[in-house]
Parts: C-alpha cells; structure tokens; sequence
C-alpha cells in the first residue's frame, strides 16, 4: 500500500460547502468571509440543475477560524483531477451502488463518471448533484 504525504497546510484546512439560495447569494457570502479565515482568497459559487441552492465551496484554514460550523454547511472531500465534492456517507453510499450493495473501502471508483459532480446523502440514498461555476469570489 502506497502512503499519500500531505504538508502541514493540507492538514490544518478543511473544504466547507454552504448552501445559498440564489436571492441569498450575497448575505450568505458576506457571513462567510466574516465567520472564516478563507484559504487561498477564493470562493468557488456552484450552480447545478438538481438544486434550487448555490453551492459556496471554500477552504478554511481550522487553525485561524472558529470551531462553529455555519448553518447549511457541510465537510466534504474533494478529487482534484475530476473536480468531484463529495462527503465521506456519499462516498459509503455511492461503492455501495457500484459494488452490489457491499462497501469495500478498497474498491475502485472511476472517478470520470463522476466529474464536476457533488456527491451527497440523504438518508440511505445517493444524491449526484452535476455542477458548474456559477462565479468565483476574489477575496
């Protein structure tokens, strides 16, 4: 088994999702930049077909922030190669579907089904949200 090294930086930050709806969009960014030390002075605003919300995805530095979480926020993970969000129960739910209803965490997942995607849970049930940017915030 090959280890992944991470730096310092990457494990004092974690990747947030607020969910805004659209009328909103502006109030809910402003609580942001004033709840959180953002990372990287980005906002990425999602968009998606499958939701009536914006997503605000954003890194904070955990170090530096405060340890409340904002309300219609969640922690999710992210593949860099195919953009895809997804959380750790949508990721349970998501090799459950592929691999006849067993979870193996050393199951293969082709990440390309899956890019510019938000991978979600409701319940016992999968939610793929596909996304595109809305706009990114330059803080």
């Amino acid at each position: 088994m090959a280890y992944i090294e991470l730096t310092q930086e990457q494990l004092k930050n974690k990747l947030f999702c607020t969910f805004s709806p659209k009328n909103k969009l502006e109030d809910t960014l402003a609580i942001i930049q004033k709840e959180y030390s953002i990372m990287y002075s980005k906002i990425f605003v999602l968009e998606s077909y499958d939701s009536e919300e914006l997503l605000c995805t954003y890194n904070i530095e955990v170090e530096n922030s405060t340890t409340k979480v904002l309300p219609n926020t969640i922690l999710l993970h992210r593949k860099k190669e195919t953009n895809t969000l997804y959380t750790i129960n949508s990721l349970n739910l998501l090799i459950k579907s592929l691999n006849e209803g067993v979870l193996d965490i050393s199951f293969r997942i082709n990440w390309n089904d899956f890019r510019n995607t938000v991978l979600l849970s409701q319940g016992d049930e999968l939610k793929k949200l596909s996304t595109k940017i809305h706009k990114i915030i330059n803080l």
